[in-house]
């Protein structure tokens, strides 16, 4: 049986797509890693300690001073929300408002 060669380069693009789909296939995994901050979870557990420290008569707080009283209180936990920034806390504060 005589192959022609379109038929053999046919053969070999197809394998060699196979292939390079097997070795990338990890990389698009979407397990949802143990520190995560952006679940809902992580997201109510923030609002609940941001809310401790902002309330409707105190509204010239320092963002600044804001960040560091969060950071230093007992429920905020350091090593899952370890990516926790002035930035974050910005999109929390316009969520509470």
């Amino acid at each position: 049986m005589e192959l022609d060669l379109s038929t053999i380069m046919m053969i070999i693009f197809i394998f060699t797509f196979l292939v390079s789909i097997w070795k990338i296939y990890p990389f698009f995994e979407t397990k949802q890693l143990p520190d995560d901050d952006t679940t809902p979870e992580a997201q109510e557990k923030l609002l609940k300690i941001v809310k401790k420290y902002v309330s409707a008569k105190d509204t010239g707080i320092d963002t600044k001073s804001l960040l560091k009283k969060i950071q230093e209180d007992d429920d905020f936990d350091h090593e899952h929300f370890w990516r926790f920034n002035q930035n974050k806390l910005n999109n929390l504060l316009k969520k509470l408002s």
